[in-house]
């Protein structure tokens, strides 16, 4: 968003006059096109519609640029970027996103440098190869894995952070970039898949959680995969009934995961007696996974594999872009 200089409002920003709003740019050896959506929307609004959308466009253009960038709300940019970093798999260039918390047209804004430094660190490129190969978010001067962030403020500059993974890189005068842990493709030619299954239910688990309402939203609904949102290294209140309900919808075909509240740390099911007592029902542990990265992962392969049980669980427990660590 820009200032109107008449009115005083915000108006949707004009990538036609991207090199007006920032003559910086121009310093940036590199060619910039910018394109931007026919009819802008806020980001609470975005679905798995928007992600194919942004993945179609860039897919169609991929052999004809270095590297991408994408300005996105802040408010499910990494829901969009976990989703992307599945959708193109064995990726040879970057894919950045980036925004900020005050609209670019505001005197205090964080735009600019996010933009700006995104731009640079996709055209950066070392021996003839772009440094980074991966999707990423930049964002206050910090570059993350995208499946690895979550939004954290929606008051500080400092809007995401990655719990489980180092920075990629972290810009001060200079751009260092941590080579050691930087992903790379495993094979040469980059894959695109899309298409997703939104046939998730999302349990999060509180003390006094009556076991009643988990029953009814699992009878109710038609869901395919359940998340558990679990207790430190992915715990629950366990009981008979609980134990009884989830091994019924796990004989029917529903899937399990376990994901911890926890934003730092990661599931392990051995750990505890009634993590062990999940494992041997049948639920999958998801490491130190993120939720976006969760969600995101689970709609594209349940779409991918709809009645398939086994190969949904091989697929989504590999490692596809540097998700999780074992």
């Amino acid at each position: 968003m820009v200032e109107d200089h008449v009115s005083k409002t915000l108006k949707p920003f004009d990538f036609n006059q991207i090199n007006k709003e920032l003559p910086e740019l121009r310093k940036i050896k590199c060619h910039i096109d910018a394109v931007s959506f026919k009819n802008p929307i806020d980001s609470s609004n975005v679905s798995p519609v928007i992600w194919e959308k942004i993945g179609d466009y860039i897919n169609s253009k991929y052999n004809d640029y270095d590297g991408f960038v994408v300005l996105h709300g802040t408010d499910t940019m990494s829901y969009t970027a976990s989703a992307l970093s599945f959708m193109f798999q064995h990726l040879s260039k970057p894919i950045i996103f980036t925004g900020s918390q005050l609209p670019i047209g505001m005197v205090r804004t964080d735009g600019k440098e996010n933009l700006i430094t995104a731009i640079e660190i996709a055209a950066s490129k070392r021996e003839g190869e772009p440094i980074v190969q991966e999707v990423a978010i930049y964002f206050e001067y910090q570059l993350y894995r995208a499946n690895r962030t979550t939004k954290i403020s929606s008051e500080h500059f400092e809007a995401f952070k990655s719990y489980n993974f180092p920075p990629l890189a972290i810009a001060g005068i200079d751009i260092n970039y941590n080579h050691s842990v930087l992903f790379r493709p495993s094979a040469k030619k980059m894959k695109y898949i899309k298409g997703f299954d939104t046939n998730i239910l999302v349990i999060v688990f509180f003390p006094g959680l009556d076991t009643e309402s988990v029953k009814e939203m699992m009878q109710n609904s038609s869901s395919k995969v359940v998340v558990l949102m679990t207790y430190g290294s992915g715990n629950i209140p366990m009981s008979d009934k609980i134990t009884k309900l989830i091994k019924k919808h796990i004989k029917k075909g529903k899937i399990f995961l376990n994901v911890s509240q926890c934003k730092a740390g990661r599931v392990e099911q051995q750990k505890y007696e009634t993590g062990i007592q999940l494992h041997n029902l049948g639920v999958l542990g998801v490491y130190d996974m993120t939720l976006e990265a969760v969600i995101s992962k689970t709609m594209l392969y349940l779409h991918k594999f709809p009645n398939d049980v086994s190969q949904f669980t091989t697929e989504f427990l590999t490692e596809k872009a540097g998700e999780f660590s074992i």
